[in-house]
């Protein structure tokens, strides 16, 4: 296992005490802020700014149960089937019975969903919903939840914010390692409890959905402290990204095809019905290996997205976001296809949790992607993982406080060995990772088969062989610590790959393509254990 600092020089390091620490501003991490707040001081801990997150680029909507037409057991089935097996029915049950109090609270923070004409809250349908419950914004809904929440935590005195600091390590049971990108210095940070809501995982492809600072760094963080994982072979692609070759991925919403858009070949032809009886509207794992084989079968390097068929006006009014980016690459979305092609979206697994956030060590918490709540089973239902951010952030907030707030800080002495190895430069770091995210794309991507784990397996272990010999600069600090986040998630996204000997949900074996109906298995791993 990787030892981030084995890679750092601390001479020195300032010392602090807080009572709670959450980690990452997303929807997760400031609903569990706002909760400790009411009768604790918490601290919200950022590597980047703290309207850098995946929450922020959220586009389609929030799931929840409020018509009348709709109702708990038909939510409740939708998740489980796009599930695939392999959801927790409680978690489920909570998270849809949970959730509309939860909306409700930021309607009362007077967030601006739409509404239709009457001024009753305009509700769409997305992949595999049975039902228009599906909430937005525009199609820009995470950045309008990310702005009522933050503005709610910006007011409140129990709160304090640290931007551009990032966890290099837990230290022992109730300390961790900070990294302050501004000021260049270490600090050692003693707590009485943390919650660790740092996000996803996608930045270990080639292709993703997710900002650059999607790096997996909580569930590295966990691992190395001997927190279980979970369902860490469930990786999801989204089957809708705007492809131009040498253009990071844009993600083009799942509301499109919600509102009826078709997808086509290269030949104009639809194609969806070929694949599923729900044709656009089918799982999205099912959608994006559905692309894979048309992309395949045309010798294409995407497909497209036709929204030509609708009204323009209407279309401009509700993606103004993706009308925008579209038009910066002379697209008009009433006019043209958009191009489009899968790309690494949301990790399903992560850190094992309790349906309060519980870990497997005590006194640490997680919420929202970072964490395995069985929400998600082996591929996530549409707009479903910013309502589990709201209902699970709340909840483990709630258990942090309830275990933690008695605990008495002890300041511990830390010793930091010397590192003695050389500087490794910037273009030689950005290769290395630029290598590894390939690798990942094409050997643990969409499609998977044994030889193929193994080929990443045995790669990816030579870039750690050639890590090991450099330590990292100024200039490298950050990117190299997330690197080495980055290996320990890809490495455990293989192993977990390898063992599931079956097709499941967003896992696709290209040599085991049948899923195992007799018996569901879940696979974990712990540095304790494996």
């Amino acid at each position: 296992m990787l030892d981030p600092k084995q890679f750092i020089n601390i001479d020195s390091y300032n010392s602090y005490e807080k009572d709670f620490i959450v980690v990452g501003t997303g929807i997760a991490g400031l609903r569990a802020a706002l909760e400790i707040a009411k009768t604790e001081k918490v601290t919200i801990i950022t590597k980047s700014k703290i309207i850098e997150t995946n929450t922020n680029y959220a586009q389609g909507g929030i799931a929840v149960v409020l018509a009348k037409e709709d109702n708990f057991e038909l939510h409740i089935e939708d998740t489980l089937y796009a599930g695939d097996g392999m959801c927790d029915k409680n978690s489920v049950e909570i998270l849809v019975k949970e959730g509309p109090e939860r909306i409700r609270e930021l309607i009362d923070l007077d967030i601006k969903f739409d509404r239709t004409d009457d001024g009753n809250l305009s509700m769409t349908k997305e992949a595999a919903h049975s039902k228009n419950r599906i909430l937005h914004a525009g199609d820009t809904t995470g950045a309008e939840i990310e702005r009522v929440l933050m503005e709610a935590v910006l007011k409140n005195e129990n709160i304090e914010i640290k931007e551009y600091n990032f966890i290099v390590d837990f230290l022992g049971e109730h300390s961790i390692l900070a990294y302050d990108t501004v000021e260049k210095n270490y600090s050692v940070i003693n707590f009485k409890g943390i919650i660790l809501a740092t996000g996803s995982i996608g930045a270990v492809y080639e292709n993703t959905s997710n900002p650059k600072i999607a790096t997996g760094d909580g569930i590295a963080l966990a691992y190395r402290a001997g927190a279980v994982l979970s369902d860490m072979e469930f990786v999801q692609f989204h089957p809708t990204t705007f492809y131009k070759e040498n253009t990071p991925r844009f993600l083009i919403s799942e509301s499109l095809r919600g509102e009826g858009g078709i997808l086509r070949n290269k030949y104009n032809e639809k194609f969806m019905n070929r694949y599923h009886n729900k044709s656009e509207l089918a799982p999205r794992d099912i959608v994006s290996r559905s692309i894979l084989s048309e992309m395949d079968m045309t010798e294409s390097k995407c497909v497209y997205l036709d929204m030509t068929h609708l009204d323009k006006e209407y279309l401009y009014k509700r993606f103004p976001n993706i009308t925008a980016f579209c038009k910066d690459y002379g697209i008009d979305i009433s006019k043209n296809y958009i191009p489009v092609s899968p790309a690494a979206h949301y990790m399903m697994g992560g850190i094992s949790v309790d349906i309060d956030g519980k870990t497997s060590i005590e006194h640490i918490y997680a919420a929202g992607e970072v964490s395995r709540t069985g929400v998600h089973g082996a591929n996530r239902l549409a707009s479903n993982s910013l309502l589990e951010g709201l209902v699970f952030g709340k909840r483990a907030a709630e258990t942090a406080v309830f275990e933690s707030k008695d605990i008495v800080i002890k300041k511990n002495k830390n010793k930091f060995n010397t590192v003695k190895k050389p500087y490794i430069c910037y273009n030689d770091l950005n290769k290395l990772i630029t290598e590894f995210k390939s690798i990942m794309w094409e050997k643990v991507g969409i499609l998977r088969d044994e030889q193929g784990l193994k080929e990443a397996l045995n790669k990816i272990e030579l870039i750690i062989h050639k890590i090991m010999n450099y330590k990292f600069s100024g200039e490298t600090i950050v990117d190299g610590l997330e690197f080495i986040n980055m290996l320990t998630v890809g490495y455990i996204i293989i192993e977990a790959s390898l063992k599931r000997k079956e097709s499941r949900g967003a896992h696709y074996r290209l040599d085991y393509p049948q899923k195992n109906i007799e018996k569901k298995i879940y696979y974990s791993f712990s540095k304790n254990i494996d």
